[in-house]
C-alpha cells in the first residue's frame, strides 16, 4: 500500500474553538430557538459523539480527509472487479463486472460506514488486494463461486468469534515477526506477477514442455497496442509515486484509461487484444447499480467440492492474509493520527476488530471478497482526519460511485495492472525488516516470499515457510521456542504438501 503521508499538526483548542460557529445570543444571554440554534445544536451534538473538538480536529479537516482517503483508495472499485472478474470458477463461469463494481462500492460504503459510527478511527474498509487474489485464483477453481464465497463468509465469522474470545491476538503473537513479513512480500509479488501476466507482458509458452515456462508478451517480444498501454501506466504510476503524489494509483488508473480510450478509438485493435474488457466511451456515465451478486454465497458447498483438509488450509490463509493486514493498518493509521493511548494500544480495538470480521462477511455475502481495513486511510490522517466522521465521509463517496458503473468497466486490463505492480512494489519494501543474517528466520521467509509466486498460491508460500520454520528450529534444538499453535499448523500444512501418498498409503485412491 502507499507510503504514508506525514500527518498534518492537529490545531489547538483556541483554534478549533475559533473556527466552530457559536449559537447567537440574545441580550438577555438566552439562546434563541430556531432553525440556527438547532442547526448548532445537531452540530454540537456530532462534535461531542465523533470527540471531534476533544482530538483536535475540526469538521473541515474530517471532510477533507474522508476525500482524500476515497480517493487513494478509490482505485479498488476497478482493481477488485478485473481480479475476480478475471478469473473463472471450476464449472468455468466469470463474475459479471458491473455486478463486482456494484458489490466493491456497497461493502465498502456500508463497512466504511459503521467503522465510522462503531469504531470512530478515521479508517475506511474495502476489498482486500490479496484476499482477493486467494479468491480467484486458489478457491474458484477448487468450486462454484457461491461456495467460494461462502468460505469467505466463514472466515469472517470465524474472525468475529476469536475477536470476542481474545485469541485473535495470541494467534498473532504466535506467529514470528518474520514471517509476518515475508507473507506480505510474498503476497506483493504474486499481486505483482497477475499485473504482468493480466496485461500480456508475460506470458505462458503454449505447449512449451522445456526451456523457460513463461515469456516475454506472447511471443518472446512485446507486441500491440494494449501492452504499450501497460508500460507507459507502469512508468506513469511509478513517476508518481517517486514524486510522492497523493492518489498516485488513482490518476495512473485514469490517465492510462484516457490513453487506452484514445488508442482504441483511432488504431485497428482486434477486441481480444484488451482481453475482457474494451475501453470504449460508455453511451451514460451513470446507472442503476446492480445487486444481482448479493447474498449469491453457499455457507457449506465447498464441503462438497474438496476435502476438509484443504478447506481448513484455504480459511486459514484468508484468516492469516486478514489478520497481517488488520492489525498493521490499524495500528498504523492509529499512531499517525496519534491517537494510541499511553500504553501504545489502539482504543476501542476489540470493536474495530469485530467491524472487520464482520467486513469480512459482507464480502462474502456480497461476491466482492473479502473486506478488510485500508492502510490508504493514512492519507486522510494526512489531511487533519482524526476521528470517524471522515469514515462517514469516505462511505458516502462510495455510495456515490454504486451509480458510476459505467465508468469502472471501460478500465482494461492494460491501464490497471500498473496498480498491481505498485502495490507489489510497496509491499515488497517490507523485506527490509527481515533479518537476513538469521538463517533460521532468512530461510522461512524466503521460501514464503519464493513459493506464492513460483506456485500462483498464497497458501503453498504460507505452508512452506511455516513447516520450514517449525523444522529448522526443531534441528537447531530451539523446539520450545515455537508456539503450539504454529505446531498445529506446521502439521496441518504438511499433510496438505504430501496429500497425494497419504491418500494412497490410506487407501483412499
Amino acid at each position: 500500500m502507499p507510503d504514508r503521508p506525514e500527518t498534518t499538526p492537529p490545531v489547538s483548542r483556541a483554534e478549533d474553538a475559533a473556527e466552530v460557529p457559536k449559537p447567537a445570543v440574545t441580550p438577555e444571554g438566552a439562546v434563541p430557538d430556531g432553525p440556527v440554534a438547532r442547526a448548532t445544536g445537531r452540530r454540537a451534538a456530532v462534535d461531542r459523539f465523533f470527540s471531534i473538538s476533544a482530538r483536535g480536529s475540526d469538521f473541515g479537516r474530517e471532510i477533507r480527509g474522508g476525500f482524500a482517503t476515497f480517493f487513494t483508495m478509490a482505485y479498488i472499485l476497478v482493481l477488485n472487479p478485473i481480479i475476480l472478474g478475471s478469473a473463472e470458477d471450476k464449472f468455468g463461469d466469470h463474475l459479471s463486472g458491473p455486478q463486482l463494481v456494484t458489490a466493491t462500492a456497497l461493502v465498502a460504503a456500508v463497512m466504511t460506514v459503521v467503522m465510522g459510527i462503531g469504531g470512530n478511527l478515521p479508517l475506511a474498509l474495502a476489498a482486500g488486494l490479496g484476499l482477493n487474489a486467494v479468491a480467484a485464483f486458489q478457491l474458484a477453481p477448487l468450486m462454484s463461486w457461491p461456495d467460494a464465497m461462502g468460505l469467505i463468509v466463514i472466515e469472517g465469522l470465524l474472525i468475529c468469534v476469536l475477536v470476542v474470545t481474545g485469541l485473535r491476538e495470541a494467534i498473532m503473537h504466535a506467529i514470528p515477526a518474520s514471517l509476518k513479513q515475508a507473507i506480505s512480500v510474498g503476497i506483493g509479488l504474486f499481486i505483482a506477477f497477475i499485473g504482468f501476466v493480466d496485461a500480456g507482458f508475460v506470458s505462458r509458452i503454449p505447449g512449451e514442455t522445456g526451456s523457460v515456462p513463461v515469456q516475454l508478451g506472447a511471443t518472446g517480444h512485446l507486441s500491440g497496442w494494449p501492452v504499450l498501454v501497460f508500460c507507459l501506466g507502469v512508468l506513469l504510476t511509478v513517476a508518481l509515486l517517486a514524486r510522492r503524489t497523493k492518489g498516485a494509483i488513482l490518476i495512473s488508473i485514469v490517465v492510462t484509461t484516457v490513453v487506452a480510450v484514445i488508442i482504441n478509438e483511432i488504431a485497428d485493435i482486434a477486441p481480444t487484444a484488451w482481453g475482457l474488457t474494451v475501453p470504449a466511451v460508455p453511451d451514460d456515465l451513470v446507472a442503476a447499480p446492480d445487486f444481482g451478486l448479493i447474498g449469491s454465497f453457499s455457507l457449506f458447498g465447498a464441503f462438497q467440492q474438496v476435502g476438509v483438509l484443504t478447506i481448513v488450509l484455504l480459511v486459514f490463509t484468508l484468516l492469516l492474509s486478514d489478520f497481517f493486514d488488520t492489525m498493521g493498518t490499524v495500528v498504523g493509521v492509529s499512531h499517525e493520527a496519534g491517537l494510541l493511548g499511553e500504553d501504545g494500544k489502539v482504543p476501542r480495538l476489540g470493536r474495530v476488530l469485530l467491524i472487520d470480521g464482520a467486513a469480512a462477511v459482507a464480502g462474502g455475502a456480497a461476491s466482492a471478497s473479502s473486506a478488510t481495513s485500508y492502510v490508504e486511510s493514512a492519507a486522510g490522517v494526512g489531511e487533519g482526519a482524526r476521528t470517524g466522521f471522515a469514515s462517514l465521509v469516505t462511505g458516502g463517496l462510495f455510495a456515490v460511485a454504486l451509480f458510476l458503473t459505467p465508468l469502472a468497466t471501460i478500465v482494461p486490463a492494460q491501464a490497471a495492472a500498473p496498480a498491481l505492480v505498485a502495490v507489489g512494489f510497496m509491499l515488497m519494501a517490507q523485506v527490509r525488516h527481515i533479518d537476513w543474517e538469521k538463517y533460521e528466520v532468512a530461510i522461512p521467509a524466503f521460501l514464503t516470499i519464493a513459493v506464492m509466486p513460483f506456485t500462483y498460491s498464497i497458501t503453498n508460500g504460507i505452508g512452506a515457510g511455516f513447516v520450514s520454520y517449525v523444522v529448522i528450529k526443531a534441528v537447531l534444538g530451539r523446539a520450545k521456542e515455537i508456539h503450539w499453535l504454529l505446531w498445529g499448523t506446521a502439521a496441518l500444512f504438511a499433510a496438505y504438501f504430501a496429500i497425494d501418498p497419504i491418500e494412497q498409503l490410506l487407501g483412499v485412491k
